[in-house]
């Protein structure tokens, strides 16, 4: 239950606290006092997206505090308790919104988002305001009004999640057919060019080494020459190694007359022999791998062309050669394999649709039960509004599928017997509308507890006895717990349990508007007020005394 709000420099309100209370509470004014003031800072403070200049001229912040009973039971508290927000047996909305746009709000005096106030809006307050109707005249929401009447969001989110997975196999299998067409399109290319490469079968480095070797080749011949000098000028017979064994002989033989002279270089040329040994060793290896097959040379230039050539045609280097080898064929696979794929994916979306087609029908059948039960509680709401001749009916049709099922939900309604059933924007009158909102809401909020129940000017377009009907039916709501109902019909009036007047003055060039409690005598002159207009008569006054004393 809404039980205070107080507002501080909102659009034409300098400083405004109410305190409302159980049961009907109504606010009356003349056109343009302010009462939609008054709404338009209760949603403000509970987050709700409205108009954006709210913050009263000449003032640096406009703020709005709404404070709540909460029962141990109500719903507000899964809220309070996922946005880590301590609460006992209210909660205090505190919002505030600066000149420049920026808005800042605390629940409990625990900074909170609008997302938070938003999700506790949903189970503290449900406004009906002046723009209803065209949303029930939308038939686009008569199939999310019978969702919410019957509560079946687990089912529509169920069919929302089918037609998801729906939409993403057939994606899936689209790819396929357009990868695998575009396969066949280069089908001819791939074998060629992966028969081409399997049979060349180049490797990785197979490039460098073949150039190395070319170029070793290429120059054996000037190179092999002067090595085989080298070998002879350093081997036995003549050559180095034979004058330096009869020198390190020589040597030797005289050491045992020379003394300790000769052992220095004795050691030295000792080395050299082991040194020059070596050198020998490698001299003949260089010969060994300068040898080679006269054809070889036009063998190895014959396969690093055709490498380099087969890089060039693909545009690829040498060294990735077998990469792209590896890529053609897998493509090629995928083309063998596409025939197998796209049977996959065809069993796959077939799954799709069929799990679909069991979460639809079973959500189209929850809306069926659900419409003759709406269409009964309608029946039972609109009796006392003066409509119990009218038939209220929930017609479902098949729709195509989409992901809120496979319905077409319209409501129709004949008001009279005997006439024909229609659409309700071409059957019913305004005040008809405004009768028939008024009991679609009921049976909408009926199960919802602890609501606040607000209706703005849902008695436009009735009066007499009609409006009477309406503000008996809004009393009996709020006597299981709180509605608050912006009013022109003194009918409506009359019946609240509490009144406020909105008005507004200019004081000083500044327009401001304020909102005062009635005492009994004040009631009768707000409603003689609201039947005669500015000039109160006599008779005004009796007939208002008439309404209150029901």
């Amino acid at each position: 239950m809404l039980r205070s709000l107080d507002i501080r420099d909102m659009l034409i309100i300098d400083r405004l606290e109410l305190e409302f209370q159980p049961g009907l509470n109504v606010l009356t004014g003349e056109t343009g006092a302010g009462k939609s003031i008054l709404l338009d800072s209760l949603g403000f403070v509970l987050g709700w997206r409205g108009r954006a200049d709210l913050v009263r001229t000449g003032a640096e912040q406009g703020e709005v505090v709404a404070v709540f009973d909460l029962p141990v039971d109500h719903p507000a508290h899964a809220v309070l308790d996922e946005a880590g927000i301590p609460a006992d047996d209210e909660v205090v909305l505190r919002r505030v919104n600066r000149s420049d746009g920026r808005k800042t709000a605390w629940v409990n005096d625990r900074r909170a988002s609008g997302e938070v106030l938003r999700a506790l809006s949903d189970t503290l307050v449900e406004l009906h305001g002046q723009q209803d109707d065209k949303g029930l005249l939308n038939p686009r929401v008569h199939r999310q009004l019978l969702d919410e009447f019957a509560g079946l969001s687990g089912k529509v989110d169920q069919v929302k999640t089918a037609w998801r997975s729906v939409a993403q196999a057939s994606s899936a299998l689209d790819e396929v057919r357009l990868r695998i067409e575009a396969a066949k399109a280069e089908e001819e290319f791939l074998r060629h060019a992966v028969e081409e490469l399997d049979a060349l079968d180049p490797q990785p480095g197979e490039d460098a080494e073949l150039d190395a070797r070319r170029r070793l080749m290429q120059a054996s011949e000037r190179i092999g020459e002067d090595i085989s000098r080298a070998h002879q000028a350093l081997g036995v017979g003549e050559g180095a190694e034979a004058r330096l064994g009869d020198a390190l002989r020589w040597l030797e033989g005289a050491a045992e007359q020379a003394g300790e002279t000769l052992d220095a270089p004795i050691a030295a040329l000792g080395r050299a022999m082991d040194e020059l040994g070596e050198a020998v060793s490698g001299v003949e290896s260089a010969m060994d791998s300068l040898s080679f097959n006269p054809h070889e040379l036009e063998q190895v230039e014959e396969r690093l062309f055709a490498i380099r050539a087969m890089a060039r045609k693909h545009m690829t280097t040498p060294d990735e050669l077998g990469v792209f080898a590896e890529d053609l064929r897998s493509r090629l696979a995928a083309l063998d394999a596409g025939a197998d794929e796209i049977a996959g994916c065809e069993t796959a979306l077939a799954d799709a649709r069929a799990h679909y087609d069991t979460a639809a029908q079973a959500l189209s059948n929850a809306r069926r039960e659900a419409a003759a039960r709406l269409d009964q509680a309608m029946g039972a709401e609109l009796a006392p509004l003066k409509m119990e001749r009218a038939v209220f009916t929930t017609d479902i049709t098949n729709s195509d599928p989409g992901p809120d099922g496979i319905d077409a939900v319209t409501f129709t309604v004949a008001t009279n017997p005997g006439a024909p059933s229609g659409p309700l924007n071409k059957i019913a009158s305004g005040g008809e509308l405004s009768r028939f909102l008024l009991a679609l809401k009921v049976c909408l909020t009926r199960d919802a507890a602890g609501l606040t129940m607000i209706f703005d000017e849902i008695d436009r377009g009735v009066g007499g006895a009609t409006a009477d009907a309406v503000g008996r039916r809004l009393a009996d709501l709020a006597a299981a717990g709180q509605v608050l109902v912006v009013t022109h019909s003194p009918q409506v009036a009359a019946l609240g349990g509490h009144h406020w007047r909105v008005s507004k003055a200019v004081t000083d060039g500044v327009t401001l508007s304020t909102v005062s409690p009635l005492s009994s005598d004040q009631r009768v002159d707000e409603i003689a007020r609201m039947i005669s207009g500015d000039t109160i008569s006599d008779a005004a006054k009796a007939a208002a005394k008439e309404l209150l004393a029901g």
